[in-house]
């Protein structure tokens, strides 16, 4: 039986981090199980092929949300990483920290230690923050993953900024600084035109040290206990019976918001009448374990787009090859771009001490609005979003199955909250009013998404019910703190009442953050390795 000081479940966001960091005094051997196989797909390493990654069934586990109660029942499709890099390795690539205010609200929920004074310093020692940009106080300039401004923004990315800055957002130089109001172009995590993943960053480097081992095709089945400590993982290698691998410090579970909490509950920590209805036995009773799921659900808008070419025709035919040929000569151009290029940081009503609502802008569209699911649209256009900060709307993880193989119901309950549905009434609102503002309404031929039939409150809801989706941002499903629905200890990051086991990745947010989540994840794995370091 194999043992190491540490044994990391998944190489996603928060295990590469801890990888490289638990490993960097040469003293401790450190493990990484990851049930997905090595990051060589060529669309990962293109940014533009998130398209091509994020519902791959090779790279993805395939997940989907359960019906959703207040979005017509509908169920939505919920990708998550199963590759080295984790869902780092197939998500937008944009770096989105959010508001200094989301951190200093988890300290005042009992997590000491976790507000945006006491953060930032993990912020800046993660980064390199390219093209010279940013306030050296607030960024990084010699860390692992290297943040860049775009290389080729797009026209329309400039008249959407305008028309923001004429109805009265400013444009702000750098959303990452903790005050996040404004309107401005998204900043990416690439090198030289390059998807610049966890695996690259953090990973690949720390694996040229002896005392680090990745097992790749290892799907872990359950935590192994010795009373109320764990001791070790047992998993299922490709092609071969179960094997254990034995902590002899601890386990640390990093596999995210969906599959950590489905690890403890298959291993006997969680809700016990859950864990029931499933047929394990308590290890640990935990209720707050899959418990406080949250997620940021998006509406969009879109519209035929004239005076300039949007990405719809420079991704078919000649033009696509000439794409491809200046990527290859320059990585510059089509094959360099976000899922989201612009955006803003918005409030969507008086009174507000920060900003609610985070605003998205491609130069690009779907067929029918079908977001991400299918190839660009034949015709120019381009999407505008929006999707609320802080929503009040919570749902769960439960395991269905203790066969880890199986899939857990995963429930965010979207707009169950009444100031969730009109917060996103009055952004959704505020799209259109930008599709009539000069300079952007320049370029707009007509919105054909939803389109002008859509025109009430209760038109609108419908359209947000229909047609919303995720925009990949679970966490909070074993949040750290210290009321009784807490799993994680803030001070260690020790699951509560147990010894030999930590969590640390997404599932530890106690509330959203103000934006994409790659951002806190990494930063919540490289406090992490501090405090289990004793640093």
């Amino acid at each position: 039986m194999e043992a190491f000081d540490y044994v990391v479940v998944g190489a996603g966001a928060a295990g590469c981090v801890l990888a490289y960091r638990l490993s960097a005094n040469g003293r401790h051997s450190v493990a990484v199980l990851e049930a997905g196989g090595p990051d060589r797909n060529i669309f990962i390493k293109i940014p533009a092929g998130f398209n091509r990654t994020v519902y791959n069934p090779a790279l993805n586990w395939g997940y989907e949300t359960a019906p959703g109660p207040h979005i017509d029942n509908r169920r939505i499709p919920f990708p998550r990483g199963k590759v080295v890099g984790g869902s780092g390795s197939i998500n937008g690539h944009l770096y989105v920290r959010g508001q200094a205010a989301d951190y200093d609200m988890w300290a005042q929920l009992g997590c000491r230690g976790w507000d945006w004074d006491s953060v930032l310093p993990y912020f800046r020692r993660a980064e390199t923050r390219g093209n010279g940009g940013g306030d050296p106080a607030v960024r990084g300039s010699d860390g692992p993953l290297a943040i860049q401004d775009q290389r080729d923004p797009h026209p329309l990315s400039d008249a959407y900024m305008a028309a923001n800055e004429a109805l009265g957002l400013r444009r702000t130089p750098d959303y990452n600084c903790g005050d996040q109001e404004g309107t401005f172009l998204y900043q990416q995590m690439m090198k030289d035109g390059r998807r610049w993943s966890p695996a690259d960053a953090y990973l690949r480097p720390a694996l040229k040290r002896p005392n680090v081992r990745l097992i790749q095709h290892a799907l872990a089945e359950r935590v192994v206990f010795e009373g109320r400590r764990a001791v070790g993982v047992r998993y299922s290698p490709a092609g071969g019976p179960p094997v254990t691998i034995r902590a002899r410090r601890d386990v640390i579970l990093a596999s995210g918001a969906i599959n950590t909490p489905q690890l403890l509950q298959i291993s006997g920590v969680g809700d016990p009448e859950w864990l029931a209805d499933i047929g394990v036995e308590v290890v640990h009773a935990l209720p707050g374990v899959g418990r406080n799921l949250r997620d940021h659900y998006a509406t969009r808008v879109s519209a035929l787009v004239k005076g300039a070419a949007s990405l719809n025709e420079r991704s078919r035919g000649l033009r696509l090859a000439g794409e491809v040929i200046r990527y290859a000569v320059s990585r510059k151009g089509l094959l360099t771009a976000s899922p989201s290029h612009a955006g803003g940081y918005m409030k969507t009503r008086p009174g507000l001490e920060t900003p609610d609502m985070q605003l998205y802008f491609a130069p690009a569209s779907y067929p029918a609005g079908r977001y991400g699911v299918t190839a660009l649209d034949t015709v120019p256009g381009m999407t505008l979003g929006c999707s609320q900060l802080r929503p009040n709307s919570v749902g769960w993880l439960k395991a269905l199955s203790a066969d880890p193989r199986a899939r857990p119901e995963i429930q965010p309950n979207y707009l169950a909250d009444r100031m969730d549905r009109e917060a996103l009434l009055a952004a959704m609102k505020y799209l259109r009013r930008l599709l009539r503002t000069r300079p952007l309404a320049d370029y707009v031929v007509a919105e054909n998404f939803p389109g002008p039939a859509v025109q009430t409150d209760e038109e609108w809801m419908a359209h947000a019910r229909a047609t919303g989706s995720t925009t990949y941002h679970p966490v909070g499903s074993c949040k750290l703190g210290t009321d009784p629905m807490a799993a994680v200890d803030p001070l260690s990051m020790r699951v509560i009442g147990l010894e030999g086991l930590r969590v640390a990745d997404a599932s530890c947010m106690p509330t959203m953050v103000s934006g994409n989540t790659y951002a806190a994840t990494n930063m919540i794995a490289e406090k992490a390795s501090d405090l289990i370091l004793g640093a």
